[in-house]
């Protein structure tokens, strides 16, 4: 079964283009135009990826990445970006995206990240549900709550979340993270890793200022140890 994209792009030539590279290698997809359209077909529909750019009419790619988080939907979400600033990618990995490029952008490189979150996506689990006080993390269900209410993660912060779990205990360099997670090289962007944790513990620490769930070791990289 062939894996269904949704491209959110507002320039034509650039959806065209993207059609015909990705029905090329075998993938399904489906197109919105600008960012209500988006986020109407992301939150209705199931898809295994969306590619969204930033800047679209009617509703910027931020907010609709944002507002797909919000109704826990865990698609993967790569974001096209023609700024290429780094606040741009820090605020677009801290709202649930999983990945970023900046236009222009080489097609392998756009199809190697789309095949990297979907491995990592479809990747077999261990386990079941695991209880971490309020916490609640179902693995083979994809699906996070405290307190009995929906915790809303990308699906990078889940794959993220997911590996500290089946690796409780283990202090996890950051490198290691980048390589086993994101599927990246050690010389890929160094703070990917830490917006993320930091993401994390804003949304399942009691306090996240003083995190008891996921810790720092200083000069090492992170440990979960509930």
């Amino acid at each position: 079964m062939y894996e269904n994209i949704l491209v959110v792009e507002d320039d034509e030539v650039i959806r065209m283009a993207l059609a015909d590279r990705l029905q090329s290698e075998g993938y399904k997809v489906e197109f919105a135009s600008d960012g209500e359209e988006g986020l109407r077909k992301a939150t209705q529909n199931s898809f295994d990826l969306v590619v969204l750019d930033i800047m679209l009419p009617r509703k910027n790619g931020f907010d609709v990445c944002r507002d797909i988080r919000m109704t826990g939907v865990v698609v993967p979400i790569l974001m096209l970006t023609a700024r290429g600033q780094t606040i741009d990618k820090v605020l677009g990995l801290k709202i649930g995206a999983d990945d970023y490029l900046t236009k222009p952008f080489d097609a392998m490189e756009l199809l190697a990240r789309i095949e990297a979150l979907l491995r990592r996506t479809k990747s077999p689990t261990v386990g079941g549900t695991h209880q971490f006080g309020e916490l609640q993390v179902d693995l083979r269900g994809t699906s996070v709550t405290r307190n009995g209410k929906v915790v809303p993660l990308s699906a990078r912060e889940f794959q993220l979340l997911r590996y500290f779990v089946e690796h409780r205990g283990v202090t996890l360099a950051r490198d290691l993270l980048l390589r086993e997670v994101w599927a990246y090289s050690s010389d890929a962007f160094t703070r990917t890793v830490d917006v993320h944790v930091a993401s994390l513990r804003q949304k399942i620490e009691e306090n996240p200022k003083r995190p008891s769930l996921i810790l720092t070791v200083p000069g090492l990289g992170y440990k979960f140890a509930p």
